[in-house]
């Protein structure tokens, strides 16, 4: 999976997940719009899915997540390639164990080549997006977002919604590259550890980039 993919659908899912309000919504965005409504923490174990445009599986991995409104996130992937990416609000770490190696980016600007950035600004969403309920999916109501941005990171966005919240998050690139990531054993508005969402790297672990200073 390209290691940016991984950065844009984390910052995504949290402006998604802490942003969304509509108005005359059709039942997938009234959802959301329920899902994001008091959200103050949300932590989930998640499955995740990469296929290429043949659809054969090119990476398969699982872990969870945590987030904490307006704006911290801490996404762990298990597995043979551990990595702990960490949003502490004004910086984006980067921990890759296999790599020994720690990337430090502002959290701004991974915000803004987000393409869920607009959902901050539901006023914007239609504008920069084709926005479509697609019904019924496995228990879950469908929206899908299609960009009207030919340099947009993602082509399309499908987000499936149950009374739970975001069960389902679905990325497809201009290469054909498809990101499933399935949420499981979603807790909502549950007390979080603050120490969750800061990070310090590793004794003897290579850093890349320096942090900015909070203001």
């Amino acid at each position: 999976m390209k290691y940016g993919h991984r950065i844009a659908l984390v910052v995504a899912f949290g402006i998604a997940a802490f942003n969304v309000f509509a108005q005359d919504a059709g039942p997938a965005r009234t959802a959301l719009e329920g899902f994001a409504s008091g959200l103050d923490s949300f932590q989930a174990d998640f499955n995740q899915i990469v296929k290429s445009q043949d659809g054969r599986v090119q990476d398969r991995t699982s872990g969870k997540v945590w987030l904490q409104t307006p704006d911290k996130l801490r996404w762990v992937y298990l597995g043979d390639f551990p990595e702990t990416i960490v949003a502490d609000g004004t910086n984006i770490w980067i921990h890759d164990e296999s790599l020994q190696q720690v990337t430090v980016k502002p959290q701004s600007d991974q915000a803004t080549d987000s393409p869920l950035m607009i959902l901050a600004d539901i006023s914007q969403l239609d504008s920069q997006f084709h926005v479509n309920e697609l019904g019924d999916y496995e228990n879950m109501m469908l929206l899908e977002l299609r960009s009207q941005q030919s340099e947009s990171e993602f082509e399309r966005i499908l987000l499936g919604l149950d009374g739970n919240g975001i069960r389902l998050m679905v990325m497809e690139d201009a290469f054909g590259q498809r990101t499933e990531i399935n949420f499981e054993n979603i807790l909502k508005n549950r007390p979080v550890d603050s120490l969750l969402f800061s990070f310090s790297a590793p004794e003897g672990t290579d850093v890349v980039g320096v942090p900015t200073q909070p203001e």
